[in-house]
């Protein structure tokens, strides 16, 4: 009989925690990972245009590329403005009264901006702004979007860490370990970047980390505005995000550009390997692996 009782009794929590995080789900649409390691999601643009817009943790503004406004003529551009951009000064045309949809959520009275450049395959970007005061899961094992009214009850399997919420931009401290020396650093959740992490250019000084890894390759890199920043890639034997431990990671930086990057950045790559929720306020991250946790580096 005692059995049965406390059977009874476990089945009953779990029917309720479920329910609970039904109800607190407000919406919830899919996404695509792309192979630069993108969120893609599909908008409708002025109820006319279909566009596919990466999300980007790191932006504040809704974004359509040159190619994407070169198809569409439901955007009526009103001027351009200089804009202060990753890699430099560039000029970008704006459209100030603007309908978005994505699923059953609609904003109106929007900007748009015009830029040259977004995630591969993707028409443009947006921020996590036009979700403003609503908690925010990325699960990437199931490729959706859930904006809840609060933290459902499943964040208790996740590891919590902190965020310092500066100017819209998210950062969350890591720990990156180079030959025997352990650095504790802050990064920018950035998904708009393909690869695993961008160092800083003071840190990359600091640590003469150009001197103490192997290089493995040079790249370019081009910001949404079109400037190219060359970097240079290698590999740090350890990196760790709360308790999780990412071994012989690939990572990115500049040499003698200092001031350029300002700022070290966590990418697409690493997102991707775990399952997300953000709080409302923007004050506090929760992470749990997800089922690509193990998966192969990106090669850049």
């Amino acid at each position: 009989m005692m059995i049965r009782i406390i059977f009874i009794v476990a089945v009953f929590c779990f029917c309720s925690c479920n329910t609970n995080n039904e109800n607190n789900i407000l919406h919830t649409f899919p996404f695509t990972l792309t192979d630069h390691n993108n969120i893609s999601i599909q908008v409708v643009v002025n109820k006319k245009d279909t566009l596919n817009l990466m999300f980007h943790t790191a932006a504040s503004s809704v974004d359509l590329t040159n190619e994407a406004t070169s198809k569409i003529n439901s955007i009526h551009w009103d001027s351009g403005t200089a804009v202060k951009t990753w890699g430099g000064d560039a000029t970008s045309r704006y459209s100030n009264i603007n309908t978005l949809e994505i699923a059953d959520l609609k904003w109106d009275s929007l900007t748009i901006w015009e830029n040259e450049n977004s995630g591969p395959s993707t028409d443009g970007k947006f921020g996590p702004n036009l979700f403003a005061g609503k908690v925010l899961e990325i699960n990437y094992d199931n490729r959706k979007i859930n904006l809840h009214k609060t933290i459902p009850t499943y964040a208790k399997e996740y590891v919590k860490l902190p965020i310092a919420l500066e100017n819209d931009m998210m950062f969350i401290e890591c720990m990156s370990t180079i030959e025997a020396d352990n650095f504790p650093k802050r990064f920018l959740i950035h998904s708009g970047y393909r690869g695993t992490i961008l160092y800083d250019d003071r840190f990359v000084a600091k640590s003469k980390i150009g001197e103490r890894i192997k290089i493995q390759s040079e790249q370019e890199l081009t910001d949404s505005h079109g400037n190219i920043l060359k970097t240079k890639r290698g590999e740090i034997p350890l990196f760790t995000i709360g308790e999780f431990d990412l071994e012989n990671m690939p990572v990115g930086f500049f040499e003698g550009a200092i001031g350029r990057q300002n700022m070290s950045i966590l990418g697409g790559d690493i997102l991707r390997r775990f399952n997300i929720i953000i709080d409302s306020k923007r004050e506090h991250i929760y992470v749990k692996p997800s089922q690509l946790i193990n998966a192969p580096y990106t090669s850049i």
